[in-house]
């Protein structure tokens, strides 16, 4: 699409022209689109940049091929996601976080033709390279280049800034995202041109549009920042903020102060962060109007103590790397702490219980199925996962949800996370909720797993300010008998240091439960001829410390293996990175007689 704001309207949905298509044809082709350090770009500046992206990536590409982008957030990263598009091929973002292994595995999957790159990250790439077989015609570098790489800079040198919007179908490969990969191997939900449009209204009832300032601590190869800063905010017309670095309290604080966005995207996890680090009483803070959380359940104790600190609300709401947009949430004049929201009027929602027969009764939960405009085609090259999530166009989300007499739905989490304790169905998040009102207690995360005797047990991990100790594990067990059923009572609680996360943000609940299921530390204690049971009783506070450190330790597949093995646990200390547990052990084992 050229620049030029008097330029008709072209008769494809080519998602870049209906991105930045709005805002140019509306006159606002100076305004200020991106602000990134003391960069101001106007949409003119943008949509140029996007143009020579698409000159320059063009004689690599046909249509439908994949470009990857490896990039930090910046205005590159807008441009070559957009100029991608715009020419026809599919923009595949990337995890920053990504490792050597993943990224081969992206490669080998999707097959891309180019791959676009930070400096920083050419060292995994040539790592990558050496165990895949599909690798990219053209790497080019944002920074130094060298070898047989190409600077992006020169790349860009002599491409035009006008270029005519390959026409594309609305069922037309657009972009990719590959899900975060908390429940196992990535997958990438394959998103069409026809899909940027559906989220309108959710954009217009947050009052996204010129003047606007966006602003989102997650990263935009996350799918709640390219749908809704990427996508939503420029297609609005509004400005978006961005900030390169891998985010931390201070720095996104620091971003907050400088820009006063009129309207914040975070994860609970980080909004959690932010509060408990004071940051939130920084002037910047009480400027934003509304904050929007997503990424899991927002406790309805953060949403208070961050309006009582800021007197401004966070609003909830729930999408899916395959939806792109929220399919349920709240907004800043309809929302409830507490619940995650209503159906929204672009979706059909409906819920299916484990028979999968619909759920028409309140307080009755099922897993969530939707049908909407923006939902991805399936996952490329996994016509068995396709098949098993997608039906009769709706999705099977794998969230289970209940919602009340008054139509507030409620989140209970993963399908998969849910547990039958006792007979009874249990969600994590009512425990979880529970534990996290206890003062000390920052985070709580609870998982099932299979004890020795085939039955299931709970274990609760936690976060605590001061590292916990026996009083506040007393103090979390008794809230949890006088509040909930005792069978929601988890038995075991292990203290950490963080909850472990994904780069989205989200609790990697999966390796919380195999660390559970796989019993480390009564095994190893065995492995020393030591009575796990007395140690606890004995030395409880170098128990919690041997947990949260064999918790974070690398070293969990090796172990485990060599335990199956009855390897003798002198051997672990010749590779365990927290050989220091097994000093520990060791230590108890020279108690007096009758101590262990």
């Amino acid at each position: 699409m050229n620049a030029d704001k008097s330029a008709p309207r072209t008769q494809s949905c080519n998602a870049a022209d209906e991105i930045l298509g709005p805002s140019l044809m509306r006159g606002q082709g100076d305004h200020v689109a991106i602000l990134f350090g003391d960069a101001k770009i106007t949409f003119n500046e943008l949509n140029d940049e996007v143009n020579r992206f698409a000159n320059a990536l063009r004689p690599y590409l046909a249509k439908g091929d994949r470009v990857l982008l490896l990039l930090k957030d910046s205005p590159v990263f807008v441009a070559a996601h957009l100029g991608t598009m715009r020419a026809g091929a599919v923009a595949v973002a990337l995890s920053t976080r990504s490792t050597a292994k993943d990224l081969a595995f992206v490669m080998d999957d999707a097959d891309p033709k180019v791959l676009l790159i930070d400096e920083e990250f050419v060292p995994l790439y040539r790592q990558a390279i050496a165990s895949c077989v599909h690798m990219p015609t053209l790497v080019a570098v944002r920074g130094q280049a060298e070898g047989q790489l190409q600077a992006i800079e020169d790349l860009l040198s002599d491409a035009a800034t006008d270029f005519h919007s390959m026409p594309a179908a609305a069922h037309d490969m657009a972009f990719w995202l590959y899900t975060s990969g908390t429940t196992g191997t990535p997958k990438a939900a394959v998103h069409c041109h026809g899909d940027i449009v559906v989220g309108d209204w959710y954009m217009q009832a947050f009052g996204m549009g010129p003047g606007e300032r966006v602003f989102s601590s997650s990263k935009l190869f996350f799918a709640f920042a390219l749908g809704h800063v990427l996508i939503g905010a420029l297609r609005t017309g509004a400005t978006i903020v961005l900030y390169e670095g891998w985010p931390d309290a201070h720095a996104i604080a620091d971003v907050v102060e400088r820009y006063r966005p009129t309207l914040m995207l975070s994860v609970p996890a980080f909004y959690r962060l932010l509060l408990r680090e004071d940051h939130v009483s920084r002037p910047g803070f009480k400027t934003v109007r509304c904050y929007l959380s997503a990424g899991e359940s927002l406790p309805e104790s953060i949403y208070h103590r961050w309006r009582e600190r800021t007197g401004v609300p966070i609003v909830e709401g729930i999408g899916t790397t395959e939806t792109i947009f929220m399919m349920i949430g709240g907004t800043p004049d309809d929302h409830r702490p507490g619940a995650t929201g209503k159906p929204l009027p672009y979706v059909e929602a409906r819920l299916l219980d484990l028979t999968e027969q619909p759920v028409t009764q309140a307080n009755s939960s099922g897993v969530l199925w939707v049908k909407m405009g923006s939902l991805c085609r399936g996952y490329w090259r996994q016509p068995d996962k396709t098949k098993a999530a997608f039906r009769d166009g709706r999705f099977r989300t794998g969230d289970v949800f209940i919602f009340d007499d008054e139509g507030w739905w409620h989140h209970q989490g993963r399908a998969d996370d849910l547990l039958k304790i006792s007979g009874q169905w249990v969600s994590p998040a009512e425990i979880e909720e529970c534990a996290q009102s206890v003062p000390g207690v920052s985070e709580a995360i609870v998982v099932g797993a299979h004890d020795e005797d085939g039955l299931v047990r709970l274990t609760m991990f936690l976060v605590a300010s001061d590292g916990g100790d026996d009083t506040l594990q007393k103090q979390v067990q008794d809230k949890l008998l006088t509040t909930l059923s005792r069978y929601k009572c988890p038995r075991r609680i292990v203290f950490l240091e963080s909850i472990p996360r994904t780069a989205t943000g989200k609790a990697r609940r999966f390796r919380l439960r195999e660390w559970a299921a796989k019993n480390f530390l009564a095994r190893l204690l065995r492995a020393m001829q030591l009575d796990p049971i007395k140690i606890e009783g004995n030395a409880p506070q170098l128990v919690r410390d041997m947990q949260r450190k064999c918790v974070a330790c690398d070293c969990q597949d090796r172990c485990a293996a060599d335990l199956d093995l009855g390897v003798s646990a002198a051997t672990f200390q010749n590779y365990c990175a927290n050989a220091e547990i097994l000093v520990s052990l060791r230590i108890n084992a020279a108690l007096p007689a009758g101590r262990c």
